[in-house]
């Protein structure tokens, strides 16, 4: 993904939104990202991708979210539709 596309669809918080809150902000747990503008707080299809940026923060590394936004928009759509990850275990 690319910095202008949103991670948090529900309140359009983009990727580069996030990584210039915890550059700034530095938040010890993954849910103060909600104070960037309410990621996570709408649908919680971000949730588990924000503890995973939170979480390569914490590494030292710049964090990013790998493959297309046209594969992210689709996997929130089917979460929306059916409640469940494409990609979760049965």
């Amino acid at each position: 993904m690319q910095p202008n596309d949103h991670v948090c669809l529900c309140f359009g918080v983009s990727l580069g939104k996030i990584q210039n809150y915890l550059a700034r902000e530095d938040p010890k747990v993954a849910s103060l990202i909600s104070e960037c503008l309410g990621a996570g707080t709408g649908c919680g299809w971000c949730v588990p991708y924000l503890k995973d940026l939170h979480a390569q923060h914490q590494c030292g590394i710049k964090p990013t979210i790998e493959g297309s936004t046209e594969d992210y928009k689709e996997g929130r759509v089917q979460f929306k539709d059916t409640g469940k990850r494409a990609d979760a275990e049965e």
